[in-house]
């Protein structure tokens, strides 16, 4: 049996990768990239179409009802990831802004069309909820 390389062994894995399999390291992604603050952290990096750094305390504010701890876990989480980058600069306080990487503008297009789909589809998922719960009440007098 050929020996192979680690270049060669990342290869394979990587096109091994099946989200359906129970041990892929792409669910762990899948996870991550499906939280509600992931979705709207990247939407806010790019909130008027175009990617532009945001400072903490914008985040905060445009995220309504994030706490400061899932705020910092999430904004981690994204820069370990490598979908963000993290400048601080030295002023009194320390201003710390974040940035959408290349990576992560790929995943914030698809992100995006997926928060457009909800906020324009709300009202019929809200339609439907209502409908199902009507039925399930009749269903259980």
């Amino acid at each position: 049996m050929a020996t192979m390389t680690a270049a060669q062994q990342r290869a394979q894995a990587k096109a091994e990768y099946d989200a359906f399999l129970a041990a892929c390291p792409s669910r762990k992604l899948l996870d991550r990239i499906s939280d509600k603050w992931v979705a709207l952290i990247l939407c806010a990096l790019g909130n008027d179409d175009e990617p532009r750094p945001m400072r903490y305390s914008e985040l905060s504010r445009l995220l309504a009802g994030v706490s400061q701890k899932m705020l910092t876990q999430t904004l981690r989480s994204l820069e370990r990831d490598g979908l963000i980058t993290r400048q601080a600069t030295p002023t009194v306080p320390v201003t710390v802004t974040y940035e959408l990487t290349d990576l992560g503008r790929s995943l914030q297009q698809m992100v995006r069309g997926i928060k457009s789909w909800a906020e324009t589809h709300m009202d019929d998922v809200l339609t439907n909820r209502a409908a199902y719960d009507d039925g399930a009440a009749e269903q259980g007098s």
